[in-house]
Formats: structure tokens, sequence, C-alpha cells
């Protein structure tokens, strides 16, 4: 019987899947021939085992699908698309755990080592999340390797904001920072787990270098900074990296004095599959890992590059527990044309979500990328809430907005938001100017990762 780590076989993962400059010399020197014959090779062993699991053969045969009948990459289309949604009713059907992990497709001599965590529910129930070891540090490694391209050195002192608990979160930023880097590293946690200003107390006495987490909780760190008399700018702060999505991230920088500012890109299921580098310019998928399809969301047919779709990703490196095969992440973005700095595809950053959009008047509209139109009013402080209503068959939403103290109350200050969004949105909504901190008790923004933007009425 093996150990955890002796399953992860380390040195033959560091060889197949390079960080920092040995990364940097294999993208430089890649082709796109060379870079198909590694996925083909990688996702053959996927299918392999994906065949195993009764969560895939009962969809494949269900659409008429044999195991002779997938060669390659080429017929990955053939394959239909899961979501969570699919996943959840895997669970209902067979509780608690569902059917797509593969656990008990394996033999006592076969099994391996399972990390077990799970979403944090913020689309609906908290889904089961499963990794073998080799998965779970293929997962740690590839973000080390966005770290490490960022600029974190063995030298910084990484402060991280990303929950723990059973969600997935702050397990794997530790893992990842704590297994293949040096780096100092300070689970703080939400603010639920360690308070906001004892985080900032935190930042200060230990000398925080970078900062790890969603881009709205680490701008609420800085105003309870300020709260405290603390200006964010004067601590040495010099990197962020997070999901930041469309945010205006020039403020954010600037809030931080100056600190780089970096986007990346993962779910729960499938760790990071794309990060942003010292070029700024989009986000590099990290294809020897993944195979990444933008599909529209009402057909599920790929979109051509420059239009938004939904992510799907299939993980070539998942081969022991919960392979993952077209997961169709309902997250919204855009591939970008041509391939970047590194040589391999790019996409936009977070967008939306296809499942927590809202159509108003024929328009759809994603809550999650409103605030990042905000920063063009002078009076908002960036917090915000989306409240939907139906009546008959038409949706309206109204927008609170918290703004500054001496603009509450004011028409041209509403009416010049409302006009904001209906340049951005291409539609008209509704907009409540509040104080601030009075929408925290809607969006928590404060107890969790990732903060409510959409509220049902």
């Amino acid at each position: 019987m093996t150990g955890y780590f002796e399953e992860a076989r380390l040195a033959e993962m560091m060889r197949a899947y390079p960080m920092g400059s040995p990364f940097l010399d294999w993208t430089n020197k890649l082709s796109r021939d060379e870079l198909r014959h590694v996925q083909e090779s990688r996702f053959a062993e996927v299918m392999k085992r994906a065949w195993q699991v009764p969560f895939y053969r009962r969809r494949w045969s269900a659409a008429g699908i044999e195991p002779g009948d997938i060669n390659g990459l080429d017929d990955i289309e053939s394959l239909p698309p899961f979501s969570k949604t699919d996943l959840m009713e895997s669970v209902d059907a067979a509780p608690p755990l569902g059917d797509f992990h593969g656990i008990e497709s394996l033999n006592e001599k076969e099994r391996p080592s399972v990390v077990f965590h799970t979403t944090s529910g913020t689309t609906g129930a908290p889904q089961p999340l499963f990794f073998g070891a080799w998965d779970r540090e293929v997962q740690n490694l590839l973000l080390a390797r966005a770290y490490r391209l960022q600029g974190l050195t063995d030298d910084d002192i990484a402060h991280s904001v990303y929950g723990f608990g059973m969600v997935n979160g702050g397990h794997y930023i530790r893992e990842a920072v704590l297994h293949f880097t040096k780096a100092l590293f300070l689970p703080a946690g939400t603010g639920l787990e360690t308070p906001s200003k004892q985080q900032v107390h935190l930042i200060k006495r230990f000398g925080v270098t970078v900062l790890l987490g969603f881009v709205d909780y680490i701008k609420r760190l800085a105003e309870v900074a300020k709260e405290k008399g603390i200006e964010p700018a004067d601590l040495e702060v010099r990197m962020i990296s997070g999901q930041i999505g469309q945010d205006d991230r020039d403020e954010i920088s600037s809030i931080w004095g100056g600190a780089e500012v970096f986007d990346w890109y993962g779910v729960g299921d499938t760790g990071i599959v794309a990060t942003e580098g010292p070029d700024k310019d989009g986000l590099h998928i990290f294809e020897d890992a993944h195979i990444v399809e933008l599909l529209n969301a009402e057909t599920a047919k790929p979109v051509a590059a420059g239009h938004p779709g939904n992510i799907c990703v299939t993980c070539l490196f998942k081969t022991t527990v919960y392979p993952i095969v077209r997961f169709d992440t309902k997250d919204v973005t855009t591939e970008m044309v041509g391939c970047g700095a590194l040589n391999l595809r790019r996409i936009e950053g977070f967008q939306g979500r296809s499942d927590n959009m809202v159509k108003l008047r024929g328009v759809n509209v994603y809550p999650t990328s409103i605030g990042a139109h905000l920063f063009e009013h002078p009076d908002t402080l960036g917090e915000y809430v989306c409240r939907v209503s139906r009546e008959g068959h038409r949706d309206d939403m109204i927008v609170m907005i918290e703004v500054r103290q001496e603009a509450l109350g004011k028409d041209d200050v509403r009416n010049d938001l409302s006009s904001i969004l209906r340049e951005k949105l291409g539609v008209d909504v509704s907009v409540e100017t509040v104080g601030k901190g009075e929408t925290a008790h809607l969006t928590q923004i404060d107890a969790r990762q990732k903060p409510i933007r959409l509220l049902s009425l």
C-alpha cells in the first residue's frame, strides 16, 4: 500500500508539467503539432478511465456512443457536455456522492487516496469534489506555475483570503504555495474565519507582499484598513493575484500602492485553467493540461474566437478520481484571436455566468459583470447587488449601488449611473443609491468567498 505522495509521483509530474523557467523554455520551443501530440496522448488516458465510470458510461451510451467511436480530439464534439446540474442529479440518484467519481469502479489494490471537498454552493447546493493524489498535485503545481509566472518568489509573504471549511478554495491555494514554492503563507481565509480588521493587522504586522483571493474581498480589506487609519498604499503589498475578471485593475492597483494585479481562471472541479502573465494580454490557457472549448449557451455548439461562450473544460490529467470530459462550467468568456506571448491560446477574463443571466427586453445581462462598469463614476464605492422581479412575462432589475455619503439622494448621481449602465448593458435598469456598507447584509461579502450579486424577488 502506497501513501499519498508516492501516488502523486512528483518527480514524474515535474517533468510532465514544467513550471518556472523550464515552462517558459517549453512554450518558447513549442509547435502546435507537438502540443497536439501531447494532448492526444493524455486525452486517450482520460477517456480510458472515463469509460470505467458509471456517470460517463450512462450518458455516452444514451447518446449512442460506444468506446471505439472516440478516436481522438477530433471526435470530442460527439460527446455530450455536462454541467453541475447533471452532477447534482447524479448525487440525487445515487446519494450521497453520486456516480461520477468512479471510486467504486476500482478494486482495493487500485483504489487511490482521495481528497474530498465541496463547492461553495454559490449557485445552489454544494457539489461534492473528488481528487486523487496525482490529480490534486497537478492542480497544485499548475497554480504554482501561474503564481511563478506572475512574479511570486520564495521570499514573498503571501496572504490568502480564500475560504476554508468544506470548500476547496483555501485548501487548494495553501497546497499550491506550500508544496511548490517556499513563500511564507498566511491562511487567513474569509472575514468569517479571520475578521477583516484582524486580517489588516496581519498584513501590516508580517509585512505581507502578495495578496491572493477574490477581488471583491481584497477591495473590502482596503476599506477596512482605511477605517482603522492605515493607508493600504503604505503597506508592502506588491502583487495581487486572484479572480479579477472585468474589474478596474488600475483602481485596485492604486488602492494598494501600485501593486501588480493579475487575473486567473479556474473552478473547483478543474483547478486553474488559464492565467494572466507579465504581458497582461489575456489569460493563457494551460493547454498541456486542459482542452478548452467555448460553447453557445443555448445550442452547446462551439463559438468562433471573438464571440462569448460558456467555458467547457476537459482535464487532461484527471485519470484517477472524477475524470472530467467536457464540463460546461456555465462561466462566460471570449477567446482572443491568435496565440499570445506564451504561444498558447488565450481567453479574456470571466465575463459572467450564463445560468446567472437575466434577460431584460431581449438583452442578456450578467449581474456579476456590472461591478466593472461602476468605476466610471467617481461617487461609487464599487459595492452593489441586483434585485430582479417578474411581472407577467417581463423581468425588471434594480441595481442597488453604494455611493459616497455626499452623493446620497442626489438625482443627478442616480441618473448618471443609470446612463452608464444603459450604455454598457444595452438596456435600461433601475438604480437605487445607498450608503457605504448597506449592501453587505445582502451580498454577504464579509462571510463568503464570492459575494452574492443577484437576488430574485
